[in-house]
């Protein structure tokens, strides 16, 4: 197990989580385990010339994380936190799992600005 997946693996939802200034972030919401399998950029397959490819990229797409593709690939194969916030208008920010720079005492510290975190789509 990778030092990512270890620190991954101690948080738990409800926690605190603050950013790199010391401001409140929000609430953990989701904890996802990276996956290095998950999900590999590939040469696009041959493609239906009636499907554009944001029609593919949705009917492939899985409900979390609601971020763009290319982040989603790395969200998933690192793992990631979703955290509840009021700092965004869509109510959630993701957390890459390297972003993580500690997990004590019930609070997950971050090495980032809050503003530096994709939110939810």
């Amino acid at each position: 197990m990778s030092q990512q997946q270890d620190t991954v693996s101690r948080v738990t939802t409800g926690m605190r989580v603050v950013d790199s200034a010391g401001v409140e972030v929000g609430t953990v919401d989701l904890v996802q385990r990276g996956d290095p399998a998950a999900v590999t950029v590939q040469a696009p397959a041959p493609v239906d010339p009636g499907s554009s490819l944001d029609e593919l990229i949705e009917s492939a797409a899985v409900e979390e994380p609601d971020v763009p593709a290319d982040l989603a690939a790395r969200l998933l194969r690192d793992g990631y936190l979703k955290v509840s916030t009021d700092l965004v208008r869509t109510g959630a920010v993701y957390v890459l799992a390297d972003r993580i720079a500690a997990v004590h005492d019930g609070a997950v510290r971050l090495t980032v600005p809050a503003t530096e975190l994709p939110a939810e789509e």
